[in-house]
């Protein structure tokens, strides 16, 4: 959506929706670790909407030291309904785990929230020779219902992407890829969407399509590669 319809949008949902009560009124800031592999097979699997696809991620919240939590995720989808498996470590643990992916320690050493979901993430991992890939970052506003906490609003700016120094630590920066004036705007519910936020989507023409960061970025991110290894091309010169 544009910005003037979010404006326009926080004004209708006032009656229903309020802040998050995750960070400062609401807003946030979210940056996180993809990982693919030299196949590229996650960028391919979403890209062309298999029916079940999957990915790693790895993420903090605002402004991040090796002692922050990090949350370690696999998103699933599987047709509309997504779903998370998570869970909860210092970031300094996840990045000794991922430093020592080429000669492994046993994940009992590691402090996490949840060994279960940490075997899971290290057999996803390992099926799919899955490394850091690039790193997506953006400001998050987050609003859930008065009257149902299930349902969560978020709207995501400033979106940026970066494929070198991927660190969690050194901040969320890095190149734009869609346009600074557009919002990404994810309703997320259990069931079904009320009918009342339905009719408030509708009459502000908020349209529902599919929007992929991690596709958008990695195209973004791969013409930009490229066209910096056709500037840097050697250039053969033929001698008499």
């Amino acid at each position: 959506i544009s910005s003037k319809q979010y404006e326009a949008l926080l004004a209708e949902l006032a009656p229903y929706m309020r802040a998050d009560k995750y960070g400062v009124n609401g807003h946030y800031t979210v940056t996180s670790l993809y990982f693919d592999n030299p196949n590229c097979q996650i960028y391919y699997e979403t890209k062309n909407k298999l029916a079940f696809r999957q990915k790693l991620r790895l993420r903090v919240y605002n402004d991040a030291d090796l002692n922050s939590k990090a949350f370690f995720e696999i998103k699933q989808k599987h047709k509309k309904v997504v779903n998370k498996r998570r869970m909860v470590l210092p970031l300094y643990e996840a990045e000794r785990y991922l430093a020592n992916r080429e000669s492994p320690i046993p994940l009992t050493d590691y402090e996490t929230s949840n060994l279960q979901v940490l075997k899971e993430i290290d057999y996803f991992q390992t099926l799919y020779k899955l490394e850091p890939e690039m790193i997506i970052s953006y400001d998050r506003t987050a609003l859930h219902g008065i009257n149902d906490a299930e349902l969560r609003l978020t709207f995501d700016f400033n979106l940026r992407c970066r494929h070198d120094d991927l660190s969690l630590t050194n901040g969320a920066y890095g190149d734009h890829f869609i346009d600074q004036d557009d919002v990404i705007l994810e309703v997320k519910v259990n069931d079904s969407v009320p009918l009342w936020l339905t009719r408030i989507l509708q009459n502000l023409a908020c349209e529902q399509r599919s929007a992929s960061k991690y596709c958008t970025s990695f195209e973004l991110l791969k013409e930009r590669s490229l066209l910096h290894e056709a500037q840097f091309e050697p250039i053969s010169i033929g001698g008499r």
